[in-house]
């Protein structure tokens, strides 16, 4: 069974404008390339029609990832709740640093450097199922780090 892609609103809206790019203006100019090559004559030694033929496949293959994606997705709602989980606003403090505050996502939206991290993310697993005031402590690539959970939204 495959396992669901957790997405915000936010995130299926920008996958689905992809998508339609993808499948609208991106595969005519694609279409285009490929005319004007095979009109050059002898594929056998045309770089531009490998070339679009490469870009095809790359487009292709995004377009079907993109598909499997919304296909198999959960959608996050807010969920109000004071109690981590896929979807939360969180504020965190580690002793001696400043507080950071991070979004709970699926891996599909995952972008730590703009403060989305995910569930499955060594902190995302740290924190699910946590409440304010508990501290929790993850496993990351640069050692062990222990944080108290400020605020959750």
């Amino acid at each position: 069974m495959t396992r669901p892609n957790y997405l915000t609103p936010e995130g299926e809206a920008k996958l689905k404008a992809e998508l339609e790019e993808l499948k609208g203006p991106r595969r005519e100019e694609l279409a285009q390339r490929l005319r004007s090559a095979i009109q050059m004559g002898d594929l056998s030694e045309n770089a531009d029609y490998h070339k679009a033929k490469e870009d095809q496949g790359f487009l292709e293959g995004r377009i079907q990832e993109i598909e499997a994606i919304l296909r198999n997705s959960v959608l996050i709602e807010k969920t109000g709740s004071d109690v981590v989980s896929i979807g939360s606003h969180v504020t965190i403090q580690e002793e001696g640093f400043d507080p950071e505050t991070y979004d709970i996502v699926g891996p599909t939206e995952a972008d730590p450097r703009h403060g989305r991290i995910s569930h499955e993310s060594p902190i995302g697993i740290a924190l699910m199922n946590k409440k304010v005031g508990q501290v929790a402590e993850a496993e990351t690539p640069g050692g062990k780090i222990k944080f108290k959970i400020l605020k959750v939204e």
